[in-house]
């Protein structure tokens, strides 16, 4: 059973601005129709092979969002069923959904992955990467990618001074780029600090566990 009253609760309190991107990742089937019925209409998932696999099983209207890293040899897969590329962190990974995407002749939505957190293991650009792929972009090198804004998370602390600073880094990017991206999605925020996130700036959470409870690691959906 998901968390029905989270769910409902998190929709009142939240702006209306703010959307909500339900991340279900290794979570069974029954779990995200069960959430679909009560009329959440966009999924996130870390894995290219269980993104596909569900989109196929699911109703069209669902909206899918790959929120792990990408690798190049997996994004010929994901772009026919995919809605929004949260974790674009290299020009080398643009480039390879610029030419994929030529091929379906579509436009594809994708964030840039900002690098906020102290932590050497997470993806991102840096600020230095993403003044290249403005530039890049700029001069019409991947016409068939829509650039709609940029996701970041955050160290894994119970730092709130800290968590709160690096939401506002990734907020101020987005601010200082207005002139490219003018009204951009800002996806940072998951169960543990949304709400630091929502007071930072952002205008759209990831959340999973808080919703759908803990993951099921024997499930046949593999990650």
């Amino acid at each position: 059973m998901i968390n029905t009253e989270f769910y409902s609760h998190l929709q009142k309190e939240i702006p209306s601005t703010v959307d909500i991107v339900a991340v279900s990742k290794m979570q069974p089937d029954p779990k995200l129709l069960e959430l679909y019925n009560l009329g959440q209409r966009q999924f996130g998932e870390n894995k290219v092979q269980e993104l596909v696999r569900k989109a196929q099983l699911f109703p069209d209207d669902i909206k899918w969002h790959i929120l792990g890293h990408l690798q190049t040899n997996k994004v010929k897969q994901v772009l026919p069923f995919v809605y929004l590329i949260q974790s674009v962190d290299s020009i080398k990974l643009l480039k390879e959904i610029q030419k994929e995407a030529i091929k379906l002749d579509k436009i594809i939505n994708v964030l840039l992955q900002i690098k906020i957190a102290k932590e050497e293991q997470k993806f991102g650009c840096s600020v230095k990467e993403l003044d290249e792929i403005k530039l890049l972009a700029n001069q019409n090198t991947f016409p068939n990618i829509h650039f709609k804004g940029y996701m970041g998370i955050a160290t894994f602390t119970d730092n709130n001074n800290l968590i709160g600073s690096e939401f506002s880094l990734l907020k101020s990017i987005a601010d200082e780029n207005v002139d490219w991206i003018p009204d951009p999605i800002i996806s940072m925020g998951m169960s543990d600090d949304y709400a630091i996130a929502i007071a930072a700036g952002s205008n759209m959470l990831r959340i999973g566990s808080a919703i759908f409870g803990a993951r099921n690691y024997n499930t046949d959906s593999k990650e």
